[in-house]
C-alpha cells in the first residue's frame, strides 16, 4: 500500500485526467518596464498588505513540491526587482524541483551568478526587439543595452539553458523575427515566439490588428532556416523546432492558433495569492486567505490546492474580435 506521502504525490489530477506538475509563482506585480502588451503605462500597483510575503510564497512553493510538482517558475512583473527575492530563491532552490525564472533581463548583469549559485537551472528572458528605439517604444524603457549585457552575464554564469521570449506584433516587430533568430544562434541560446494574449484592457493598440500567428512567424523563419519538428518539451506550452546547423531551438507559444489546453500541466499563483487554474479563465482559489486564517498550517494549504483541481477548466477561449478583453487582469498581475 502506498504511504500517505506517495498518495499525496498523485493528488494534483484535474477532472480531465491532466496531472499538474508545474506551477508559476508571481513574486511581484511591479516591473521596471511597461511593455505595451503587458500593462498600461500608468499602473496602480498592489498595496503591501495584499501582496504575499516572501515566507508565504515559500510556503506555497513547498506545498506544491510536497504534492508532486516538479517545476517551479518565478515570474512577475519583474521578479528580480522585489526586495529580498534572492533569499526566497535560495530557499526554493533547496526544494526537489526544477527552478526557473522568467525575467526581462534588466537585473541579470549583477544577479546572474548569484541566481545560478542559488539553484536556478534555466532562464527565460523577454526580448522583443534588438532596435533601441523600437525596444523603447515596446517596453517604454530605454534599457536595451542593459538587457543585452544581462544576457551575456547569464551565458557566462553557465545556466543549463537560456531562452529568449519574443511577443510578435504585426507592424511592430514582425520584421525582426529573423534578426532575433540570428541573435539566438549567435549567442547559442533558444528563442520562442509568442502570440499576444488578450489579458487586461489595452488601449495602446488594437490586438486583432497586431495579431501575428505562429504559423506566419514559422513561414518567415523557414525562408532562411528550415525547421525540424521535435518532441522536446520543457513542461511549458512551447512547441520546439531544430535547425540543421545550430544547437539553438526555436519555439512557438500559440494560445490562439494551436490551442495547447488538452495537455495543460500547469497552474499559476498571483502575488496576491490567487491560485489561477487557467490563464484564460477566472477560476481561482484564495490561498492567501487560507494561509492568513491558518498560519503555519501547511496541511490545510495543501488540501486547498488539492481541492482546487476540480475547478480547472477544460480549456480557455480567446477571441481577438471581442472589443472587451475576456480577462480584465493585466499580465503583470497574472504572472508572466
Amino acid at each position: 500500500m502506498n504511504s500517505q506521502s506517495e498518495q499525496q504525490k498523485q493528488a494534483l489530477i484535474d477532472d480531465f485526467g491532466r496531472r499538474v506538475d508545474y506551477v508559476r509563482l508571481s513574486v511581484t506585480d511591479r516591473c521596471d518596464f511597461r511593455c505595451v502588451y503587458c500593462m498600461s503605462e500608468k499602473m496602480e500597483f498592489l498595496p503591501k498588505q495584499q501582496v504575499l510575503t516572501l515566507e508565504e510564497i515559500y510556503n506555497v512553493a513547498a506545498s506544491f513540491s510536497d504534492l508532486g510538482v516538479k517545476k517551479i517558475r518565478l515570474t512577475g512583473g519583474e521578479p528580480l526587482v522585489r526586495r529580498g527575492v534572492m533569499d526566497l530563491i535560495r530557499e526554493i532552490g533547496k526544494l526537489p524541483v526544477d527552478l526557473v525564472i522568467t525575467t526581462n533581463g534588466s537585473q541579470l548583469g549583477h544577479m546572474a551568478g548569484d541566481l545560478k549559485d542559488a539553484g536556478v537551472s534555466r532562464l527565460n528572458i523577454s526580448l522583443d526587439s534588438l532596435q533601441r528605439d523600437r525596444f523603447q517604444r515596446m517596453t517604454r524603457s530605454d534599457k536595451l543595452d542593459q538587457v543585452l549585457a544581462g544576457i551575456d552575464a547569464a551565458r557566462e554564469a553557465g545556466f543549463e539553458r537560456i531562452k529568449l521570449n519574443a511577443v510578435v506584433m504585426r507592424g511592430r516587430n514582425d520584421d525582426e523575427v529573423l534578426d532575433l533568430v540570428d541573435f539566438a544562434r549567435d549567442k547559442q541560446i533558444d528563442v520562442s515566439f509568442i502570440e499576444e494574449m488578450p489579458l487586461g484592457g489595452i488601449t495602446e493598440h488594437d490586438r486583432a490588428e497586431a495579431y501575428c500567428s505562429s504559423d506566419e512567424v514559422q513561414q518567415i523563419i523557414e525562408q532562411r532556416y528550415p525547421l525540424l519538428a521535435t518532441t522536446e518539451r520543457t513542461a511549458g506550452p512551447s512547441r520546439y523546432f531544430r535547425m540543421n546547423d545550430s544547437d539553438s531551438r526555436v519555439g512557438f507559444i500559440s494560445p490562439h492558433s494551436h490551442n495547447f489546453c488538452s495537455e495543460c500541466n500547469r497552474v499559476r499563483v498571483t502575488v496576491e495569492g490567487r491560485l489561477l487554474l487557467c490563464l484564460g479563465n477566472e477560476h481561482s482559489v484564495d490561498l492567501r486567505k487560507v494561509m492568513r486564517a491558518n498560519p503555519g498550517d501547511r496541511a490545510l494549504l495543501q488540501q486547498a490546492i488539492i481541492d482546487s483541481m476540480h475547478l480547472k477548466p477544460e480549456r480557455h477561449w480567446f477571441d481577438l474580435e471581442d472589443d472587451e478583453p475576456q480577462i480584465i487582469r493585466f499580465m503583470n498581475m497574472t504572472g508572466g
